[in-house]
């Protein structure tokens, strides 16, 4: 991280966090998507936590709406550790209603919704995120060519193949990254990166306006009244049509791999397979680099262990993460995600699944393919991942066949406390 002209002190950072997540159901049943555990000890919002804090931004607001006691509750638990007398703060604002009797009718309308705080803070520049993607970026390098560009306003974008387009919000730009046009999930002829023919410019949901800007244009954008009040579908295009300076920064990866990381984990099967990625042998997400560590609350339960009892009890780990407080006792596990607390019996058979918190995992259980929600105890003998049209009686099946045991699937239990309860 290097900070040249641009000053930590002239940056505050907006994060939206709001965002339903109707595609990771039933996960964001009882969470919102930026809390959803992730990696065993982290939650996805995490990322962009841990971002501004290695870029030295240590002014963030932190935007919320539904479901967000779970998401409430970690930002306390692993971010409340700033110094207010330093002028550093994360401060969580969830809807006021302010200006109005709305909620959030878009990313947009939350920022403008909440001028009156932003207005407060002394910054030249601010930076938006999401709180839903997992990447490792250094901000500071794209508030420098923001300010060397002398932008108004810039998007840092990832090239993707041009097949891969219809994903994503594509940025047409010229020689020199300026973006001249905008395309929403184009279906055909996306505009593809002046000498680069088979690749695209899609937007990444990161954005540095300046300050003046900023509050111009989701005012006006609130006096719209077609307008979705989204910074992706409303706001750039606007921006470009206006002949603004409105720059592309081309995404550097902190994550030091080949290929460039960066992921919305929207979908169950994406979610699955981002964490698949973390037991394989060389995961392309990098957690393990001190220089660019992700943070996060850590559960203070003592280290991981595995029992093994006997030749007839005696069971394996195999490329797993294994989290403080889990036990495994004489069980056969492989490739798995254990998150803190996760407790798995003897006898049972669990490979290629996610299981979150205080999960705990009945004598000769079989279980493939699944994530299982936190604080699901899965009795003794239960089957999951091997009959796809029973399982789809009482859980969801995504079509290419991860099971999903959430809260209520199966008897939930508190594990200390015995009684049933709402998880998050």
């Amino acid at each position: 991280m290097i900070w040249r002209s641009v000053a930590p002190k002239d940056v505050v950072a907006i994060v939206l966090a709001g965002g339903q997540g109707e595609r990771l159901s039933p996960l964001t049943k009882n969470r919102v998507k930026p809390a959803v555990p992730f990696g065993g000890e982290y939650r996805i919002i995490d990322f962009t936590m841990s971002n501004c804090f290695n870029s030295s931004i240590r002014r963030i607001f932190v935007l919320t709406q539904y479901k967000s006691i779970s998401l409430h509750r970690h930002l306390r638990q692993a971010w409340d550790i700033l110094p207010y007398q330093l002028g550093e703060f994360v401060e969580i604002i969830p809807p006021q209603q302010r200006l109005n009797q709305d909620w959030y009718l878009g990313t947009a309308d939350a920022v403008y919704q909440n001028l009156y705080s932003f207005e407060r803070e002394q910054a030249k520049y601010f930076l938006v995120l999401y709180g839903d993607h997992i990447y490792k970026m250094d901000y500071s390098y794209m508030l420098e060519y923001h300010r060397e560009k002398g932008a108004g306003f810039t998007v840092s974008a990832i090239e993707v193949d041009k097949e891969e387009a219809h994903h994503f919000g594509v940025l047409e730009v010229d020689n020199d990254y300026r973006i001249v046009g905008f395309q929403e999930k184009p279906k055909e002829n996306p505009r593809t990166i002046p000498g680069k023919p088979d690749k695209v410019f899609v937007s990444m949901g990161i954005y540095v306006f300046n300050r003046e800007l900023l509050f111009d244009c989701v005012i006006e954008d609130s006096k719209a009244p077609t307008s979705s009040h989204d910074f992706g579908k409303d706001i750039i295009p606007r921006l470009v049509s206006q002949g603004l300076k409105v720059f592309a920064y081309s995404f550097h990866d902190e994550n030091r791999k080949e290929e460039k990381y960066w992921k919305d984990v929207g979908t169950i099967d994406s979610y699955y397979d981002a964490n698949m990625d973390l037991v394989s042998l060389e995961p392309h997400l990098n957690l393990y680099d001190k220089s660019w560590p992700v943070f996060t609350f850590h559960s203070q339960s003592p280290a991981a262990k595995t029992v093994h009892s006997g030749f007839k009890r005696t069971g394996m780990v195999i490329e797993c993460i294994m989290c403080n407080g889990c036990i495994v006792s004489g069980a056969n596990v492989f490739r798995c995600v254990l998150s803190p607390d996760v407790r798995i019996n003897s006898y049972a058979e669990v490979s290629n699944s996610i299981l979150f918190s205080r999960v705990n995992i009945g004598r000769h259980c079989r279980i493939r393919r699944a994530i299982i929600d936190k604080d699901v105890q899965v009795p003794p003998d239960t089957e999951i991942g091997f009959n796809p049209e029973e399982d789809k009686k009482r859980f969801k099946v995504t079509n290419s066949g991860i099971t999903v045991v959430s809260a209520g699937d199966l008897e939930t239990l508190s594990l200390d406390q015995g009684h049933k309860f709402i998880s998050g």
